[in-house]
Parts: C-alpha cells; sequence; structure tokens
C-alpha cells in the first residue's frame, strides 16, 4: 500500500514540525505485538573493507552525506539560521526530556506496535543528533544529547527493528523507507560516536528489511519516488558499511527512473509525472523523486559509483520540462500534489505550522538548486535564475522565511537567492501535460492550471485518511494565481474550509458523496477517453468530456486559453441525478476577514455575510483585487451569488489534521443548471486581473469572440483579433471551416499571411486523423514528421498518424 506519510516530513531534516507533521497522516496502529527483543551484540567485528576500494574513499562519500544533511555555508549568528537553530535545539531537548524507553515504546506516545511511531521514533532521534551536530542549538555538542540518540538507537534495535523481525502491517513504507532512511542519516551524523558492532547491527537490520531484492525488478512498490527512494537508503548503507557492492546495485537500480514512461508511474517525455499508476503527482510523489535523484548524484559525483547512465540528462531536463511549469511565485499547483493537499496543520505539531502549496513549493526549490551544482554550466545558469525569480516573487510565504525548510536547503536557496545571478521572469507559455490530464497557462501577470479526469487519470486520490473529500478536483478545476493578488487564494486553509461541491471552473452534481467516495488510492477513474488538448505553446484549446464522480451527470467542457482570457464553454450537461447541477464560475477564498467587492454589470453588490442574490442578464461581473468576469451573448446569464463565512476544520478533510474550528469568507458566483438538466450549456471568460473598465470594454465588444459552436458534438471559438480558432470535437464533424474525421482537437493561430495548425487526438483511439481546413494555402513551410500534408490549394488536408499520447501535432504554412 502507499504510504501515509507526508514524503516531505522527513527529508526536511530538523524541525519539530516536520515529524508530528508526518505522524498525524499516519494510519491506526497495527493490532500486531511488537517482536521479541534483541539487543546489538556485545562484540562484532567491524563491517570489512571490500579489496577493490580505499577506506578513505567511502569515508570522503560519508562526510560529503553529512553536509547534504546538515548544510553548509550558513552563518549560524545571522537570521534565519539562529533562530531556526535555536527551534531545533528547544525541540530536541523537549524529545530528550521525554524520552522514556520501555517495553513497547521509546516515548509514551509512540507505541512501536505503529508502524508509523517506529519512524516517528526515528524521526525524533535524528533531530536530536542534529541539534548536538549543528552549531547554536544550545545543545552543540552536548554528551547527553548524543548518549540519548545512541541508547535510543539501541533500544529501538531491541525491541523492534533488527534482522530477526517479521515485517507487520499496516505499512511498508515504514519498514523499507521511513525508518531506514532515518536511521542512517542518524549514524552519519554521529557515526564518531558509534562503536563499529553498533553500526554493523544496525545495518544488519537495513539488510533484512531492505534486501538487494526490494530493486530486483521495476514493480509493484518499486517504482518511481519509492524507488529512488529505496535506491537512497541503499547507497547510504553501502557507505556506511563500506560496501562497493551496495553502492553499485544502488546506482544501477536508479537507471529504471529515466527513461519515459507511457503508461504507469514515473516522468512522460512531455512533462507529465505519475505515481500510483493514475495519480497526477508532480508536486509532492514528484518531489521526493528529484530530491533523492538530486542527493544520489550530488552523493556519488566524481566518484568510482558516479551516476554516468546517459538516461540521467531526462532528469535533468525534467526540471524545466516537468517541474518549472507548476512552480509558481513559489509556490505548486495543488493540481500535481494529489492528498497531500489535505496535509494542513498536524494534530500531533506543537508549532502549528501549515503546509500548503508554498510550502510544497520552497523544497522544489532547493532540489532545483541542488541538482544544478551538478547540470552543465547553461543549465546551471538558467535554474538558478529560475529558482531567484521564483524566490524573489513569493511575497505571500517568502521561502528564505520557511519555517518548515532544514538548514541545508535553506543555505542552498539563500546563496542563490544572494547572487549575482539574473533572476529569470515569469514565462509566457501555455504547457499541456496529456499523460496525467492537465493543462498551464502562464501569462507575464497571472497563471492558471485546470485538473481534469479520465480512464488514464483519477478525480482525485484519497488513502489513509488524507483528502477525504477532494472528489471533484478533477471535474475541471480551474485554479489561478495574479503575480502580486491571490498568492494565497490556496493556501489559506481553503481546502478545509471550502465548498467541496463548488470548486472554482468544476460543473457538478449536487448529490451528496461520502467522505473517501469512489474508492482510494486513484480507483476513482471515469470511462471516459476525450481529455487534452492542442497548443501552439503560447495559446491553447483544451476538452474534457467529463462524467461526474458516483454520479450520472455528463458535461462537454471547454477551455480556450488566450492572452488576457481563458475562454469557459460547457454543453450537453445531462443528469439523472435528482439534483441541482451546477457550473461554478468562481468560488474566491477572501481570508478571515475579506470584504472584497462586487460589481454586476457595474452596479455594486453587497459586501455583508450571508448576502446572495440571482442575478438575471448578467453581461459581466468583477470581484475587486481579484478580476473580472465576461457572460457573452444576448441578454447576459443569469449568475447566482453568495457572500457567506465557512467554517471547517482540516480534521474534516485528513484524519491526522487539527480539530481547530478554521473560518474563512468566500464569494462564490455559479450557473445553476437546474435539477436533471438536459443538455444545458453555459459560456463565460474569465480575465485575471482585469479592471471593472477592462471587462466592461471586453462584455461591450460583442464581436471581440465568435463562439463558433457550443453543442454535445462540438465546442469551438475564434477570436478574429488574435487570429485564434480553437475547436473541440467531441464527435467527427465541420465546425467554423474546419473538417474532422474523427473526435479530435485543432488550434490555429494566423498571423500575417502565416498560419499555424496544432492538431491532437485526445481519445487516442489508434485511428489515423484527417483535418480538412477550408483555407486556400499556398505553401507549407514546416510541419511535424507525424504530419502528412495532402492537399494546398484550395484547402489544407493534415493527415495525422495513429498515435497514443494525446500530443498535438502542427504544421505552419503560407497562406494564398
Amino acid at each position: 500500500m502507499p504510504s501515509p506519510w507526508s514524503r516531505r516530513t522527513f527529508l526536511a531534516g530538523s524541525g519539530a514540525a516536520a515529524v508530528a507533521a508526518g505522524l498525524s497522516a499516519a494510519s491506526p496502529a497495527s493490532a500486531a505485538s511488537s517482536p521479541a527483543s534483541t539487543a546489538p551484540p556485545a562484540t562484532t567485528a567491524p563491517a570489512a573493507t571490500p579489496a577493490d576500494a580505499a577506506p578513505d574513499a567511502f569515508d570522503t562519500l560519508r562526510l560529503r552525506w553529512r553536509a547534504l544533511t546538515l548544510g553548509a555555508g550558513f552563518d549560524a549568528a545571522a537570521e534565519p539560521y539562529a533562530t531556526k537553530l535555536a527551534t531545533l535545539g528547544t525541540a530536541a531537548r523537549t524529545s530528550l526530556a521525554s524520552m522514556a524507553p520501555a517495553t513497547g515504546s521509546l516515548w509514551p506516545d509512540q507505541p512501536l506496535s505503529s508502524t508509523a511511531s517506529i519512524t516517528g521514533s526515528y524521526a525524533r532521534l535524528n533531530e536530536m543528533a542534529q541539534a548536538w551536530a549543528q552549531p547554536a542549538t544550545g545543545s552543540t555538542a552536548d554528551a547527553q544529547m548524543i548518549a540519548a540518540v545512541v541508547e535510543g538507537l539501541d533500544h529501538l534495535y531491541g525491541e523492534v527493528y533488527n534482522e530477526n523481525t517479521t515485517p507487520f502491517l499496516p505499512n511498508w513504507w515504514d519498514w523499507q523507507i521511513g525508518s531506514p532512511r532515518l536511521l542512517l542519516d542518524t549514524v552519519t551524523v554521529a557515526y564518531d560516536e558509534l562503536s563499529a558492532d553498533r553500526t554493523a547491527s544496525y545495518l544488519r537490520a537495513v539488510d533484512h528489511f531492505v534486501p538487494d531484492s526490494a530493486v530486483g525488478s521495476y514493480t509493484g512498490t518499486s517504482t518511481g519516488a519509492n524507488r529512488v527512494d529505496l535506491c537512497r537508503v541503499i547507497a547510504t548503507r553501502g557507505v556506511l558499511g563500506k560496501s562497493a557492492a551496495k553502492l553499485v546495485l544502488a546506482r544501477d537500480a536508479l537507471s529504471p527512473v529515466f527513461p519515459y514512461v507511457t503508461t504507469g508511474d514515473g516522468l512522460y517525455a512531455d512533462g507529465s509525472f505519475v505515481q500510483h499508476t493514475y495519480v497526477a503527482y508532480t508536486g509532492s510523489y514528484g518531489e521526493v523523486q528529484i530530491d533523492g535523484l538530486a542527493r544520489l548524484f550530488a552523493l556519488l559525483a566524481g566518484s568510482t559509483w558516479a551516476v554516468t547512465d546517459p538516461n540521467r540528462q531526462i532528469i535533468l531536463d525534467s526540471v524545466e520540462k516537468a517541474y518549472a511549469p507548476f512552480l509558481y511565485n513559489g509556490l505548486v499547483m495543488d493540481s500535481v500534489s494529489g492528498r497531500a493537499i489535505s496535509r494542513g496543520i498536524a494534530t500531533a505539531d506543537p508549532t502549528r505550522i501549515q503546509g500548503d502549496d508554498h510550502r510544497r513549493g520552497h523544497p522544489l526549490l532547493a532540489h532545483i538548486a541542488l541538482l544544478a551544482e551538478g547540470a552543465s554550466a547553461a543549465e546551471r545558469t538558467r535554474w538558478q535564475g529560475l529558482v531567484k525569480g521564483w524566490i524573489q516573487r513569493d511575497y505571500y510565504s517568502p521561502v528564505l522565511a520557511d519555517a518548515k525548510l532544514g538548514i541545508a536547503d535553506l543555505a542552498r536557496l539563500e546563496a542563490i537567492a544572494d547572487s549575482a545571478v539574473t533572476a529569470v521572469p515569469e514565462p509566457v507559455a501555455h504547457r499541456l501535460f496529456p499523460g496525467m490530464d492537465r493543462a498551464v497557462h502562464r501569462r507575464a501577470d497571472w497563471a492558471a492550471s485546470i485538473g481534469m479526469a479520465s480512464k488514464r487519470i483519477t478525480y482525485y486520490e484519497n488513502g489513509n485518511g488524507e483528502n477525504l473529500r477532494g472528489w471533484h478536483t478533477g471535474s475541471g478545476m480551474l485554479s489561478w494565481w495574479g503575480s502580486t493578488y491571490g498568492n494565497g487564494q490556496y493556501s489559506d486553509a481553503f481546502w478545509p474550509t471550502v465548498d467541496p461541491y463548488r470548486l472554482p471552473g468544476t460543473t457538478v452534481s449536487k448529490k451528496a458523496l461520502a467522505d473517501g467516495a469512489g474508492g482510494a488510492w486513484g480507483a476513482a477513474r471515469p470511462d471516459v477517453t476525450w481529455v487534452g488538448g492542442a497548443t501552439d505553446g503560447v495559446f491553447a484549446a483544451v476538452g474534457q468530456h467529463l462524467k461526474g464522480l458516483s454520479s450520472t451527470m455528463s458535461a462537454r467542457k471547454s477551455w480556450f486559453c488566450l492572452d488576457d482570457t481563458v475562454v469557459c464553454l460547457g454543453a450537453g450537461i445531462t443528469s439523472t441525478d435528482g439534483t441541482a447541477v451546477e457550473t461554478v464560475v468562481e468560488n474566491r477564498n477572501l481570508g478571515a476577514t475579506g470584504t472584497h467587492g462586487l460589481a454586476v454589470n457595474g452596479t455594486t453588490q453587497s459586501t455583508a455575510l450571508g448576502w446572495s442574490a440571482t442575478l438575471a442578464g448578467t453581461t459581466w461581473a468583477r470581484i475587486t483585487g481579484f478580476g473580472g468576469y465576461v457572460f457573452p451573448g444576448g441578454g447576459g446569464a443569469t449568475v447566482k451569488a453568495v457572500r457567506e463565512a465557512r467554517t471547517g476544520t482540516w480534521a474534516a478533510v485528513n484524519t491526522g489534521g487539527t480539530t481547530d474550528a478554521l473560518t474563512r469568507r468566500y464569494l462564490t458566483l455559479w450557473l445553476d443548471h437546474g435539477v436533471n438538466p438536459t443538455n444545458a450549456s453555459y459560456a463565460y471568460l474569465v480575465m485575471p486581473g482585469a479592471t471593472a473598465a477592462a471587462t466592461a470594454a471586453r462584455a461591450a465588444a460583442t464581436g471581440w469572440l465568435v463562439t463558433l459552436a457550443n453543442t454535445a458534438a462540438q465546442q469551438g471559438v475564434s477570436v478574429p483579433s488574435l487570429g485564434f480558432t480553437g475547436i473541440n470535437f467531441w464527435s467527427a464533424g465541420t465546425v467554423g471551416g474546419v473538417t474532422a474525421s474523427i473526435p479530435a482537437c485543432v488550434m490555429i493561430r494566423v498571423s500575417g499571411s502565416t498560419a499555424t495548425v496544432c492538431v491532437s487526438e485526445p481519445p487516442r483511439s489508434g485511428a489515423s486523423l484527417d483535418i480538412t481546413w477550408n483555407r486556400p494555402v499556398s505553401a507549407v513551410t514546416a510541419k511535424d514528421a507525424t504530419v502528412t500534408v495532402t492537399g494546398t490549394g484550395a484547402s489544407l488536408r493534415l493527415t495525422i498518424a495513429p498515435g497514443t499520447t494525446g500530443a498535438t501535432h502542427r504544421a505552419t504554412v503560407t497562406l494564398a
């Protein structure tokens, strides 16, 4: 089973909050009893040194791993290090004072009958070791502290983590990754304080739980981020045990992680990252994978065991292909963070530091910084520029003040922030990720993401009591942020307080769903294939055939992503659930006290909590401080609105969360399709950051947008001023002079006498696709190898060979 732990919890290095956050997500304790006690032997020969490697080579790697763990080059007396180190010391002394070795536990609140508590106990010892090793903690070089660490390691070895223990449920991850990683990192820090006998004992335990066979085949739980974690365990065990064979095994077992995949776990050529087979996971498991690889590349660089597999370049390329598109102003988008979005404030965390999209994003910045150290000069300069830009722009949650960042990560980021490297500005680009049903639209002053679901990718992931109400996050959720506003939209207690049936951009049945509806670990997937789009890298047409989770509701949804606007169309909205169906135009989190104004057709609405209205004839609306919304077509739309304060708890969405009541204010706009609608439709524009004047002007410019089709068969628009045409063919047919032989997506941009035609086949039917455009063409100036041009002159005909990736195919032509 997948791990209940927040992977970030035990990568951060130091801080009681990190330990507590992981424990809060743990599964209930197993009923199995602890194994019989096994004490470290009184006399054990030191681990043998292989004849083919000099001892100092291993010592060099050990000291390098220690530096990677503890950090280097920081001023312990300067902020933020002084406070972080003092906090580390305080937390370690608290653990020291409460440590009470007894049969079945090392701390009273960590029963060793629970796999999570075993890992949690190792986490506390690791924190204590760091407080002893780091400067300025108040426990630096404290003999009592390090003696307690040694005593604790012995106790855990004797009680539960030894070569005679039979692993028990609930979680394999604790035995093979969580506990051994922390144990080995602690041994690395305290190495000189441990006898060879003790170290050898601990290594035997690791060998027992993580045998070579753990990476013998690239299947099951030994894939993607989990495989990298297993290799990390084997590599550090090899360093500490001076085993060349273990280092060779760890290095070589990384190789299956590198190549692109086309199904299941791993990196895709389009930049997608999937874990648990069906979950878009760049921001969580992907974060773990790039962290582990960056550390292992750095550890082994220049040694006999350096990672030289040429496919290593795929990992380096992923920085800009897979990770950068989802990082915005220091945050990583929730659409690719799976059940981690529900990890807010943990019950066991005395600091009450909330996890959120920014605190998930900051470690990714540090991993990219570390990976850059072993990249080419050009890559290093680009990546450091990206990192510096993200650091500078994260005004909402300043990166260098992140209390959850470990000392080592913080030192790497501060070095870049203080360097002379030029910060890279926000790109103007669009990226489609058909491998995980995601799209990201980037402008100079805002960014947006679209979360979708299909037979290939789940609506949402829940498991181990986490993300219990993320039901509709894959039902077309449109998330967006401004460059200087709205960066806390999903950070400020959004997930425990938002109405989970009214996520922005979604079309949903109001049918009540149980917590965890649809099944755990990505089981909830709709029986649809048409999800995807086409892009030229700047604009895009995106579509989703939506079927509701545990519902009869179905719809066709399209997004046309342009320069200052996302055009949203819906059609074929049908349901027999006996409940209302709604399309949520917006659901803005206004914070604890927000009174942001709402203007509709130029008339200011009430800011009183509890206000609601049915606003007939709405042609435009604007929320002060956020942006505008336009409802095209004669007479506008009937928009419903409510301003409310919503109260919730983290425990309601994650069983490990706190029960403290949190209240946030929301301003919600939606279109009510009624109970049991048949072929209902909608059309609206989202204009992030738009002023009232700009929004009103767009509404008045009735010729700016031409709706070519909005039915369950086809949806399409053109914007003549941009030379843009986008059409989603749910069925074969002709729209706006474009004919598709099978269901497809077509996007055309015309600039002067040049046109770029972008085509994809999202259903991946395996059939050949013919696209005919009724425009005179004089020449084809460029095309992808996958495109065959069979006609010019009166019309252009493109044939796309059968494909399986949903990728965009392009041709550039000269118009006659």
